[in-house]
């Protein structure tokens, strides 16, 4: 009899999760002209807009150590909060500086959430089924990360930054009442006092690292893409519909995970690392010759069965190999490798355009390629041994 896994309370943090990634992902791509709007420099903004992620990546290792201790329902809660109060800042700030508050607040609520909501839901899972249960989770995370920056440009064009502020206002307070609502409290597991009493705080998850920098390195690619597509596009006077990329990247890793959610319980981590690799490589290949519409969609293709895919492969991957007391640990870790792909993107994507000519922008990315593959080769055992 197959076991009934998408109960009443996953299908809510799923949907939680949806909720409180649209939240700051709504917020991105609008803070910095919000910030120079209300009179920064554009140094100033673009502190500003890095702000979040800077906090989120510096809290991580706290709230890995808190959520294996304390109930993941409070302290997603209190995240959800302090998105709320984020957003309502954002709509009353009337100068610059309050923004870098702000922002603060904001690393903070998204950290918690990101760490909490996904250790919640991996507690919730049977462990052969954390693999297709975490690919569903990723995959609502991504949809957040995709269709939120759309619909926050949409709203700014149409009626300007503080009412689009709202809308991440209402994201978080769907996000919250969501919660509320799982039966599950998530508290943590008991331990022995002699396991109690032996535990330190840690930083990072020592073997959940290589995974984390596998994920970074994936990363790089997609997150200099989100950056520079815009602006790569119109250098090479490609006539390709550029703002169409991001959703068909969307449509694809719908259709991708949703297809091959059941395959995450039982091939190895290797197998799939291959089947990104090379799905990475036809992605920046076809980014190196975007002359058409057939080679954007190649393009969004093969990062979505690139970065798209390996973040859920390296998550449930994280979760499997340490035990289930230290899978916060292990999801704080694994989201700092997500956090420096997301922050070190653009800016390595804007040394390659500084220093070499825009043809040479996504042959370069191609390095990180073999750099991947390495590091996978040194642990390839750990990595495989999971499934």
């Amino acid at each position: 009899m197959k076991e009934h896994v998408y109960n009443r309370n996953i299908i809510l943090i799923l949907a939680a999760s949806f909720f409180y990634m649209s939240s700051p992902m709504l917020i991105n791509p609008l803070i910095a002209g919000f910030s120079k709007n209300l009179g920064s420099s554009t140094m100033f903004a673009g502190i500003v807009a890095g702000l979040m992620n800077i906090t989120s990546l510096f809290l991580r290792p706290i709230a890995g150590n808190l959520v294996d201790h304390h109930s993941k329902y409070l302290l997603s809660s209190f995240g959800g909060i302090f998105l709320l109060i984020a957003s309502i800042g954002y709509i009353i700030a009337v100068n610059p500086f309050w923004l870098l508050i702000i922002r603060i607040i904001n690393g903070l609520g998204y950290v918690l959430c990101t760490v909490c909501m996904a250790t919640w839901m991996a507690s919730l899972l049977p462990r052969k089924r954390i693999g297709s249960g975490m690919g569903i989770y990723g995959l609502m995370n991504a949809l957040g990360m995709a269709m939120a920056p759309a619909l926050g440009i949409y709203l700014y064009q149409e009626f300007g930054y503080r009412r689009a502020f709202i809308a991440s206002a209402i994201s978080s307070a769907l996000m919250i009442l969501l919660v509320q609502l799982v039966t599950d409290r998530g508290y943590p597991m008991k331990v022995s006092n002699r396991q109690h009493s032996t535990k330190k705080f840690q930083i990072v998850q020592v073997k959940v690292l290589p995974i984390a920098m596998i994920l970074m390195l994936f990363a790089l690619p997609y997150f200099a893409t989100q950056a520079y597509i815009v602006s790569y596009v119109a250098s090479i006077h490609s006539t390709v519909a550029v703002g169409s990329f991001f959703p068909i990247y969307a449509v694809l890793l719908l259709i991708l995970r949703m297809s091959m959610k059941n395959l995450f319980d039982t091939i190895p981590f290797g197998k799939f690392l291959y089947i990104s690799l090379f799905s990475t490589f036809i992605g920046l290949l076809a980014l190196s010759h975007l002359t058409n519409n057939l080679m954007m969609f190649i393009a969004a293709l093969g990062l979505a069965g690139g970065y798209g895919l390996m973040f859920s492969i390296c998550q449930s991957t994280s979760l499997l190999i340490v035990p289930r007391n230290e899978q916060g640990l292990a999801n704080s870790t694994f989201y700092i490798g997500m956090d420096l792909g997301m922050s070190m993107g653009p800016i390595i994507g804007g040394v390659i355009k500084s220093v070499l000519r825009t043809t040479w922008f996504y042959p370069a990315m191609m390095l990180t390629l073999p750099i991947i593959w390495l590091i996978y080769y040194l642990n390839r055992r750990e990595l495989n041994s999971v499934v």
